[in-house]
């Protein structure tokens, strides 16, 4: 199988991502497709609530407009006197003049207040609709950009059965056109453009990886899922008069020492694959003794831990085994991150994050800047 260069598998890599239903680029649609659902479905129960709010407010307003005329003419229609007798023997407190004055006083500052309450809650649901609305139209222009995005990446499958059929006819402009819809480089299109139209000198020796990797995987997983039945074996009756009997010889302490020591760090190892969501049959046998070697679960469980928190496939630590127990992965990640890479380029080109180590990852970027380069215009396959 030939040999490819770090950089030509990074870029069929990404390539052959964007062939699958997990392709970044329909991933992400989704995931801004669920945000927006989400938006949606909390905003229109918003609307109502505020809707609802606002007639309640108006209804109130004007019961209060219309209950305080009311009252205030009742009152001021009232003669205390008249009733001074009664309101005095039974120690009532009626006092018509001064609730009169109380409610032209009061009543005016409630209304405003009620009309306040109003206007902030209609402010607030033009914001709600606002962002309604602009949720719906998100949804339906990812609509139409997944139909688009399924249309292209339908038309690179066909020119990826061409190229490993031999039978690829189309031109090279053919290509790079199909793939600045998915937001390529230039460099990337020639790139590209050239495996499919040379499959021989890349192309083929991918596909062929890809593929065995697929069935030993898919072996492994029947493997596992099979139940194995030992048959039962039958001994016949051991006999007095044997001359003699061979014991199984016990393991030494050194020996079972060994094994323990051999067999519990890959047990670990492979436990806390599992429990992180990483399938450690992907990772060759000599990164798993390079895993083993360098075993640290708490260094393992943060640098995973890191790469899902920026919604990364964790398949970026296949053949880059190294990364899982590098202590400096995640703050050169964030170096990256913090010079305007995307988590796209880091995930195509983690071999940039074996290379250099934080210090001289800094000196690189500095040297960039110094040479009037901006860092985040450079490929990462370039540094």
């Amino acid at each position: 199988m030939k040999a490819l260069s770090p950089e030509v598998r990074a870029l069929l890599g990404k390539l052959y991502n964007l062939r699958g239903e997990d392709s970044v680029v329909l991933v992400e649609m989704d995931k801004q497709k669920s945000i927006a659902e989400n938006t949606k479905e909390r905003t229109t129960s918003q609307k109502k609530q505020l809707q609802d709010k606002i007639a309640d407010l108006e209804k109130q307003h004007e019961e209060l407009e219309a209950q305080g005329e009311k009252l205030i003419n009742l009152l001021s229609g009232i003669d205390r006197d008249a009733y001074a007798t009664v309101l005095d023997r039974l120690k009532i407190d009626f006092d018509p003049e001064g609730l009169v004055s109380k409610l032209n006083k009061s009543l005016p500052r409630t209304i405003e207040n009620v009309v306040l309450d109003t206007k902030k809650a209609e402010d607030e649901l033009v914001k709600v609709e606002e962002e309604m609305n602009s949720a719906i139209t998100k949804i339906d222009e990812l609509a139409i950009r997944r139909d688009t995005a399924l249309a292209n990446q339908e038309k690179l499958n066909e020119y990826f059965d061409l190229a490993l059929s031999g039978s690829i006819n189309i031109t090279r402009d053919s290509i790079t056109s199909l793939l600045e819809q998915f937001d390529f480089s230039e460099e990337e299109q020639r790139e590209a453009a050239k495996i499919l139209m040379f499959p021989e000198d890349a192309l083929f020796s991918y596909d062929e990886s890809v593929k065995s990797k697929t069935n030993s995987v898919r072996k492994n997983d029947e493997m596992e899922e099979e139940v194995i039945t030992e048959p039962v074996r039958e001994y016949p009756e051991e006999k007095e008069n044997v001359a003699f009997k061979v014991e199984p010889e016990e393991p030494t302490k050194v020996e079972i020492d060994r094994e323990v020591e051999d067999e519990n760090p890959k047990e670990d190892l492979i436990e806390l694959l599992r429990s992180n969501g990483v399938n450690y049959l992907d990772f060759t046998a000599q990164d798993m003794d390079y895993l083993i070697d360098h075993y640290d679960a708490a260094v393992i469980n943060k640098n995973i831990g890191f790469v899902k928190s920026l919604n990364v496939n964790t398949d970026m630590f296949v053949n880059h085994a190294s990364l899982l127990t590098d202590n400096e992965f995640t703050e050169k990640v964030s170096m990256l991150l913090n010079i305007g890479k995307e988590n796209i380029d880091i995930y195509l080109n983690p071999n940039v994050l074996e290379k250099y180590s934080k210090e001289n990852l800094a000196g690189a970027i500095s040297m960039l800047k110094e040479s009037g380069m901006d860092p985040k215009n450079v490929p990462l396959m370039a540094y």
